[in-house]
């Protein structure tokens, strides 16, 4: 008795315990979920103000705002394009390697440009930019390079595939297509094949042929000792008339 209590205690504390775990991973996963939507929001309250800058404001401030929505629009097409590849190519895990690198200094560039855009002093502002637009195309363009190589790939084994199938598909075509060889290969209907007149009449000869060539001397002798009438027997050209018997 004491062993069945103590079995039930286990598998009651035991399911607890799962229930806790469960929870925890529910709320973790929950709360990740809200985290995601809440920086994606931010994301993008954040372009759609930069992109008004851009548009609507002269000067220093529109040309930083410039900076930060072309650095930001290639860093996350760029991971987005690397994310899905990599989930069906596990080659492109350096690549991430080297993203990841790369968004370390996209990320200083674009904490610098957002310093730089409550900044007062918009004379010293407007001497670091050359340096900046440098900086930003060197980024931007090692994120493109890696975004269309990715891409470029995708491409190549889709074609690849592509060219396969169609190979294939025209294998099975030619394949479907033999009956019309094998139809075009068969006789005529009707051509060497004897018509019923012909093969009685072949037939016919070919018995009365038997019959003549398998007569021999035995059937002579048979014939002989019968004393067939000789009043009936087959007159050949080559063969004497018969003598009229007289009596002495």
């Amino acid at each position: 008795m004491e062993a069945v209590i103590l079995i039930l205690g286990l598998l009651f504390f035991a399911f607890v315990a799962l229930g806790v775990y469960a929870g925890v991973k529910a709320i973790g996963a929950a709360k990740r979920g809200v985290d995601r939507t809440v920086t994606q929001a931010r994301r993008t309250v954040e372009d759609t103000a930069l992109r008004a800058k851009s548009y609507g404001q002269a000067g220093v401030g529109g040309e930083l705002a410039q900076l930060r929505l072309a650095l930001r629009t290639s860093m996350r097409a760029t991971q987005e394009a690397l994310q899905s590849g990599a989930a069906e190519d596990a080659s492109l895990s350096e690549s991430l390697g080297l993203f990841q690198r790369l968004s370390v200094h996209g990320r200083e560039l674009d904490d610098e440009l957002k310093r730089l855009e409550r900044e007062p002093d918009r004379a010293t502002v407007a001497s670091l930019l050359p340096g900046l637009k440098q900086r930003t195309e060197r980024i931007t363009h090692s994120a493109d390079s890696l975004r269309w190589a990715v891409r470029d790939r995708a491409r190549h084994f889709t074609d690849g595939d592509l060219d396969a199938l169609k190979a294939q598909i025209d294998v099975e075509a030619g394949a479907l297509r033999h009956w019309t060889v094998e139809s075009d290969e068969q006789p005529i209907r009707g051509q060497g094949k004897p018509q019923d007149g012909e093969r009685d009449q072949g037939q016919g000869q070919g018995q009365g042929q038997g019959q003549g060539q398998g007569r021999g001397p035995a059937d002579d002798v048979a014939q002989a000792i019968t004393a067939a009438d000789p009043r009936r027997q087959t007159e050949y050209p080559w063969q004497k008339a018969a003598r009229p018997e007289t009596t002495n």
